[in-house]
């Protein structure tokens, strides 16, 4: 669409927002509304700068926020920030408006007890680490089409509901199956391990997944217990984790065959290689068709082609170029005799004009006219054309003119000439 009329009709509209006024209207939207806040969640990505002030992200299974305590603050802690530290903060939500980013502004903070799970898990994960149970030499490829997928988890949770609908709408084509076990609680790591050995001895999956979505730390911990995390190492079918969300990392993860961020992310990554099939087999098939009417159209050509020469080498076709070619001479001789008499006709009239150039009537009226003109400057040059003009020519005794103001002496009588006639005068 033409965008020129959508400017004009946007040129002056007082509801267009400059971006400093936009996010200004935002700032002070969320710090009137939202006010100070008790926040939980996980620290990452610690930065203490020089001036004192600390800088990091607070973030859980959905979400993360930027932070920052300032030296004031941060000198009356108690409470040292770290990576993986779970706390809980008190602080009023800021816009920083020259990134448009908004940040909490953190005044208290208090050590959550999750922070002993996180130190759980990176000691169990060290020692399982340390028996090669996530050797990169261990993880086994996917199969790049599998035809039964097994998908160990809550049937009731939304994280299987978004698996099929995934691979429902990418066209997969397959068999899902879905082997119900608790993903949360007491008895859940088991029941989990229970199930995949039994996916294991039914010998009919190509590929299994093990997952749930997101949640706290606590909520996932069944993910991270030993006896879970050793019987998806073990487990003879190749594996992907998919447990939580982007930012959400279990044991399990280390221990699967390929981790995928989501249960949709998984259902992505076993279908991508489908979808490409089926794109390359759409591709092939247009390739051919284009390649079919390509071939048609050269063999249509290559009969118009064949039909043309045909017609060009019959006796009619032979004699109707020949009528052409006639009409043709005939139109260029009557072109060149056309032009050959223009330029005749235009050398006689230069001829014409030369010869007037250099005629003695042409040059006794040139004369004449210079003649004319001479006696027209004499005529203006003359003393009666001066008088007539309001002159006077003053003359002493003897008549002649007097042409200096010395030579007049006082009493002496003088002649005025004028245009009609000559007054006698004498000087005072």
């Amino acid at each position: 669409m033409p965008s020129a009329p959508i400017d004009a009709e946007l040129e002056g509209d007082p509801r267009v927002e400059s971006v400093s006024a936009f996010t200004r209207r935002v700032k002070t939207l969320l710090e009137s509304t939202v006010g100070s806040s008790w926040v939980r969640g996980e620290v990452s990505n610690v930065r203490a700068q020089g001036s004192g002030h600390v800088y990091f992200s607070l973030k859980d299974a959905g979400a993360q926020v930027s932070a920052v305590l300032f030296r004031g603050d941060a000198l009356r802690q108690t409470v040292t920030l770290r990576d993986g530290q779970q706390v809980v903060v008190y602080g009023d939500v800021s816009v920083y408006e020259a990134r448009g980013q908004y940040q909490l502004i953190v005044r208290v903070v208090v050590e959550d007890g999750v922070g002993r799970l996180q130190r759980e898990f990176e000691a169990l994960k060290a020692r399982l680490a340390a028996e090669g149970l996530f050797a990169p030499e261990k993880k086994r490829a996917l199969p790049p089409l599998p035809r039964c997928v097994g998908f160990i988890t809550s049937p009731t949770g939304a994280a299987v509901q978004d698996f099929i609908r995934i691979m429902t709408r990418r066209a997969w084509r397959g068999r899902v199956v879905v082997i119900p076990a608790k993903v949360q609680g007491e008895g859940a790591a088991a029941e989990m391990a229970a199930m995949l050995e039994l996916a294991g001895k039914l010998e009919i999956f190509d590929l299994l997944v093990i997952g749930r979505g997101g949640g706290s730390m606590e909520d996932l911990w069944a993910f991270n217990e030993e006896v879970l995390v050793r019987a998806v190492a073990a487990c003879p079918v190749p594996i992907i984790s998919a447990v939580g969300h982007e930012i959400d990392f279990t044991l399990c993860d280390f221990a699967a065959d390929v981790r995928a961020e989501t249960p949709s992310a998984a259902a992505e990554l076993i279908s991508s290689k489908f979808v490409a099939a089926a794109e390359r087999t759409e591709r092939a098939g247009a390739a051919m068709g284009d390649a079919l009417e390509r071939a048609l159209a050269e063999a249509t050509e290559r009969l118009d082609h064949a039909r043309s020469r045909l017609r060009l080498l019959a006796p009619a076709a032979q004699i109707e170029q020949g009528f052409l070619r006639l009409d043709d001479l005939s139109n260029r001789l009557a072109a060149a005799l056309r032009d050959a008499t223009q330029a005749r006709r235009q050398q006689l009239g230069e001829a014409r004009a030369a010869l007037a150039r250099v005629s003695p009537e042409f040059r006794v009226q040139t004369e004449s006219h210079r003649l004319l003109s001479l006696w027209k400057r004499l005529q203006a040059a003359s003393p009666a054309s001066v008088l007539n003009r309001g002159f006077v020519i003053m003359r002493d005794a003897a008549g002649q003119p007097v042409t200096r103001r010395a030579a007049v002496k006082s009493g002496q009588a003088l002649a005025a000439e004028f245009a009609d006639g000559t007054a006698t005068v004498r000087a005072d």
